[in-house]
C-alpha cells in the first residue's frame, strides 16, 4: 500500500494560536517525545554520520539514487520521533482547520510518495541546523511574537544560495528517489515555501504552525 508524506506550514490568527498552544500545553503535546523515540542515541549516530552520503547512484534509474542502509535508518530515527497519539492528531486537525484555504503565501504544503518532505529537508540540511528550528520534527505553533524571535535562524538555515544550496537541493533529491517515488520534486521550495509562510506572518501580525502528517 502506497504512502504520501505531508509538510504543512501556513499562517494562522494569533488569537487562534494561543488557544491552540493552550490547549498543546495541557495535552502536553506541544513538543512531545514518543517512548521510541531515542533522542541522544540518534542525533549522536546522525551527527556521525552527517557529512556522508547515504545514497548511491541508481543503476536502474537514470538521474536517482538508490537508498543506502543508512538512509533507511535516518528515516527510522525521524519517524519514531513523531508523536502519532490520539491528541497530537487531533491537534494536528485544529491547526489544519485554521490554515488559510487559498492563500498563496500564507500556505505551503509539500507532499511526496513513499517519503516525507520534512525526512528529506532534515536530511539535506543535517542534524544541528534541524534541530535548530522551531518546534520538534517540523511540527511548531508560533504566535506572532515567536515567529519574529524565530526568523532569523530560519532564515539563517533555509535561506541558502550558491554551493551549499546546490548540495542541499541534490541531497533532497537523493533522499526523493532514494527513499521516495517523487523524482520532480521541487526542493526549492522545500526550502522557500516555509520562509515565504513566516514573512507573511509578520507582514501581516499573525502566528504560525507546521505539522508533517501521513496519508
Amino acid at each position: 500500500m502506497s504512502v504520501t508524506g505531508v509538510w504543512v506550514v501556513g499562517v494562522v490568527p494569533d488569537e487562534e494560536i494561543r488557544d491552540l498552544l493552550s490547549a498543546a500545553a495541557q495535552e502536553s503535546s506541544l513538543r512531545p517525545v514518543p517512548a521510541r523515540c531515542d533522542v541522544p542515541e540518534g542525533l549522536a549516530w546522525w551527527r556521525g554520520k552527517a557529512q556522508e552520503s547515504m545514497f548511491s547512484t541508481s543503476t536502474t534509474s537514470p538521474g536517482g539514487w538508490s537508498a543506502d542502509d543508512d538512509a533507511f535508518r535516518l528515516s527510522a530515527f525521524i519517524d519514531s520521533c513523531y508523536d502519532d497519539s490520539e491528541h497530537a492528531e487531533s491537534l494536528r486537525d485544529d491547526v489544519m482547520n485554521q490554515f488559510p484555504p487559498d492563500a498563496v503565501e500564507g500556505l505551503f504544503a509539500a507532499t511526496a510518495r513513499k517519503a516525507s518532505p520534512f525526512s528529506a529537508l532534515a536530511y539535506a540540511l543535517g542534524p544541528d541546523a534541524i534541530m535548530r528550528l522551531p518546534g520538534w520534527f517540523g511540527d511548531f505553533l508560533l504566535d506572532a511574537e515567536q515567529v519574529r524571535t524565530q526568523l532569523p535562524a530560519a532564515e539563517e538555515i533555509l535561506a541558502l544560495t550558491g554551493v551549499r544550496r546546490r548540495d542541499v537541493v541534490e541531497r533532497i533529491h537523493a533522499w526523493m528517489t532514494g527513499l521516495g517515488d517523487d523524482p520532480d520534486h521541487d526542493a526549492d521550495e522545500l526550502l522557500d515555501g516555509p520562509l515565504r509562510v513566516l514573512h507573511h506572518a509578520i507582514s501581516t501580525g499573525q502566528g504560525a504552525a507546521g505539522h508533517v502528517r501521513w496519508y
